[in-house]
């Protein structure tokens, strides 16, 4: 192996330490949110740099997980995130693949189209109107049709799709008998499952975090999703502490209004956790092939 120069040795050692305070700035938000969560709020109010827990106050994960709807918007949440997720793919990956092939006419108008929604839209009152006229107000198609397709997803994956499945290869299995339909079926996708697992965890992630369309499409509390369940636990804490004229009351309720605030992040958090180490690999492969060779 050769010997590394002086100057290599000062370059490396700076890129080290560079990658290491930005690790450490994006790793303790996450680790003093864990941590704040199961320690005495007290602790957590006084300041400074949190390292170990000193002490364990637990009332506010009792509170919420005592709270039933939450396990509702639990249920309600990975319901909404399946459905989704599979519209999406549904609606993503046949267009995309249409898309990157040559034979398709109209493909560059078609393209234009698509890229317009990106920079105008109807509005909020407008799609409320059309949402409500359908007939979709309170259910799971409110929040789930509308976004079946991102353009800019539709655009990563067509790239993907013009980058690994090759004209050729169409070509050669149309010669041998091969229709459009079998060949996306049989060849395309099995080709593709980097691709699809990409846009199943960006639209996944997308469903998940969803909190706005919910909240404005959906009157039921029982169809409430995760997000809207916690942002209604933290209000009606908050509001249960401001009407407690007891003092001794009152600094026991924003001692667990306080611990609230980071249990609920972790709760809301922790199935995406569980479930990102799996889909890692195919999302960093999967962005590099359709970005660098696009």
């Amino acid at each position: 192996m050769k010997s590394q120069s002086m100057g290599d040795r000062i370059f490396n050692l700076f890129n080290y330490v560079f990658m290491g305070m930005i690790a450490i700035a994006i790793l303790y938000p996450l680790y003093f949110v864990l941590l704040a969560s199961f320690m005495d709020p007290d602790q957590v109010n006084r300041g400074g740099l949190l390292i170990f827990p000193k002490s364990f106050y637990l009332d506010g994960f009792k509170k919420i997980f005592e709270y039933k709807p939450l396990w509702d918007g639990y249920i309600n949440s990975i319901v909404y995130t399946l459905i989704g997720t599979f519209i999406n793919l549904a609606v993503t990956i046949p267009c995309a693949y249409a898309l990157s092939r040559k034979g398709l006419a109209g493909k560059a108008p078609i393209m234009m189209l698509f890229a317009f929604t990106m920079f105008f839209s109807g509005g909020l009152i407008p799609t409320y109107l059309l949402i409500s006229k359908l007939g979709m107000l309170d259910t799971i198609w409110a929040i789930t049709l509308p976004v079946a397709a991102s353009v800019w997803n539709i655009i990563i994956t067509r790239t993907y799709f013009q980058s690994n499945i090759p004209d050729e290869l169409l070509e050669a299995s149309v010669m041998d008998g091969c229709s459009d339909f079998r060949f996306f079926f049989s060849i395309a996708l099995p080709l593709s499952k980097v691709i699809i697992a990409v846009m199943a965890l960006f639209y996944g992630i997308g469903h998940w975090n969803s909190f706005f369309e919910p909240l404005l499409y959906l009157s039921s509390t029982e169809k409430f999703p995760l997000q809207v369940i916690l942002r209604n636990l933290l209000i009606m804490n908050e509001t249960g502490s401001r009407m407690v004229i007891d003092p001794m009351s009152l600094a026991a309720k924003q001692r667990i209004a306080e611990q609230l605030k980071y249990g609920v992040i972790v709760v809301s958090c922790l199935p995406l956790l569980i479930v990102y180490p799996f889909v890692q690999k195919y999302f960093t492969q999967g962005v590099m092939i359709g970005s660098i060779k696009g």
